[in-house]
């Protein structure tokens, strides 16, 4: 997965997570925290794989 991919995983997570606090719904929330470090982890592959770029 490209870097570029990761960073869409992060923000959708982030997207998730905060609409499940905002509405108290404590599951939605756990679920969009899990995809953004899903994503964070797929960022920090994808530099380890590709240095310097």
């Amino acid at each position: 997965m490209g870097k570029a991919k990761a960073k869409a995983k992060q923000v959708k997570g982030s997207l998730k997570e905060t609409t499940g606090r905002l509405t108290g719904d404590r599951k939605q929330e756990a679920k969009g925290h899990i995809e953004k470090l899903e994503g964070k982890a797929q960022e920090a592959a994808a530099k380890i794989r590709k240095p310097g770029k």
